[in-house]
């Protein structure tokens, strides 16, 4: 009798140690969700903010670079916050920066001050920047090192989630629908023209005080939950080190997440004033294609964990860059709404890749990997850099050749994946 309690009670004893992982799991894997939401109203509001601020293609660029920049500024301080306290607290810490600029957005729409939406943007990102640097590295250890791939690519795909309730919900409250020439708004009186400029850009009010109100009660939650302890080695130290960069993998990593995360954004970002010029769409109805876009993503997400069960990931990205490169070469010399259906394809095989370079990067990183994950945050700054390319050559020529920029950026992660995605002692082409 007494034995058969003990056995009970180590049994729930165990479950108790094992729930506390699931609920972590579960929480960290909203944060997936939560900056996805954030970052993919960025094609929404590229169009939206270029309209309601009268700016032209290489000005609405800035909103990609307002956002994507705080990566490289915050990514360092992150890891400081984490290295010097825990995960939970630079995940809380993220949570609420982010909830201060979205409940910027408010004021900015009131003044229609384009320098305040970038600012609400920038500190938008910032939270996010603690968020990714502490969730994707805490998704790989939380776990078997066997799975660590497959893990964060299943987590990543609720990324795919809430880019797609970006699109296709919220995006419908941003985008008024209504699209007027600069001849049409030089022809407005200006009190009609300042009515129309500011209920062009109240639009966003609602939409990001519902995300700030989310982002506090998310903070709330974490701070009521317990964390489980994870085995990790470190010294307690705060220090920049520059001497991971030894590993190549890992150097070539953060230049191949570099310019996916470029690429991606380009594609995203710009993709309303693709379908427009090339294939004639008009803002509702690119939406829509918008919406499909990230659904691609978010299905390509999901498809890629279950094909990664069986295959080598180096060998999947190999795969699937080669076939965005492809893709994009018949979108930049063809276009069209063949074009379109391209992008969407794009967007299916480029899913996996954020998630699959950085595992592949900070493998064997042991102690380091902390100082890894925060370089390889910060090598989303590509996402605020090579828009900007994307930008000029949109301006000077148009958005349909501007696409030859991200077709660039997929290129060098073929390369990668390709020739060093592996730790130098097991470097090797896939031909061996």
């Amino acid at each position: 009798m007494n034995s058969t309690i003990e056995m009970k009670n180590e049994t729930l004893a165990n479950s108790a140690r094992r729930n506390p992982v699931k609920i972590t799991f579960i929480l960290v894997v909203s944060l997936f969700f939560l900056w996805a939401l954030t970052g993919n109203l960025i094609p929404v509001l590229i169009p939206h903010l270029r309209k309601a601020c009268r700016l032209n293609d290489f000005q609405s660029a800035f909103i990609d670079s307002a956002y994507w920049v705080s990566y490289f500024f915050f990514a360092l301080p992150a890891a400081w916050v984490m290295r010097k306290w825990n995960y939970k607290t630079g995940i809380v810490t993220g949570l609420l920066i982010a909830a201060t600029g979205a409940l910027l957005f408010y004021p900015a729409a009131e003044t229609l001050s384009f320098g305040l939406f970038l600012f609400a943007l920038f500190l938008v990102a910032a939270g996010m920047t603690f968020l990714e640097t502490a969730a994707n590295p805490y998704i790989t250890i939380i776990g078997p090192k066997e799975t660590a791939v497959q893990r964060l690519n299943f987590a990543q795909a609720f990324n795919g989630l809430g880019a797609f309730v970006a699109a296709f919900f919220l995006s419908k409250v941003i985008l008024s629908g209504t699209e007027m020439t600069d001849a049409q708004l030089n022809a407005l009186a200006p009190a009609e023209l300042d009515a129309y400029l500011l209920s062009e850009a109240r639009s966003v009010q609602a939409p990001y005080i519902a995300i700030a109100a989310c982002l506090i009660l998310v903070a709330v939650i974490f701070i009521i939950v317990r964390f489980p302890k994870v085995q990790e080695e470190h010294d307690g130290q705060v220090k920049v080190n520059l001497g991971v960069f030894r590993h190549r993998h890992f150097r070539w990593g953060v230049i191949a997440q570099f310019a996916y995360v470029g690429a991606q954004v380009c594609i995203s970002s710009f993709f309303i004033r693709y379908t427009s010029f090339s294939a004639g769409m008009p803002e509702t109805v690119a939406t829509n294609f918008l919406g499909m876009l990230l659904l691609c993503f978010m299905v390509g997400r999901y498809a890629g964990t279950l094909i990664m069960q069986r295959t080598d990931p180096r060998k999947l990205l190999t795969v699937y860059s080669a076939a965005c490169v492809l893709l994009l070469a018949y979108s930049v010399l063809a276009g069209g709404k063949t074009g379109v259906y391209c992008l969407l394809g794009v967007e299916f095989f480029m899913s996996i890749m954020f998630p699959t370079i950085f595992s592949l990067a900070i493998r064997d990183l042991g102690n380091e990997t902390k100082t890894g994950s925060a370089f390889l945050v910060m090598s989303i700054v590509g996402g605020a850099l090579i828009p900007l390319g994307l930008g000029a050559v949109a301006h000077h020529y148009n958005v349909q050749w501007a696409y030859a920029v991200p077709l660039v950026c997929f290129a060098v992660v073929l390369l990668y994946s390709w020739r060093f995605a592996l730790p130098v002692t097991a470097n090797a082409p896939l031909s061996s």
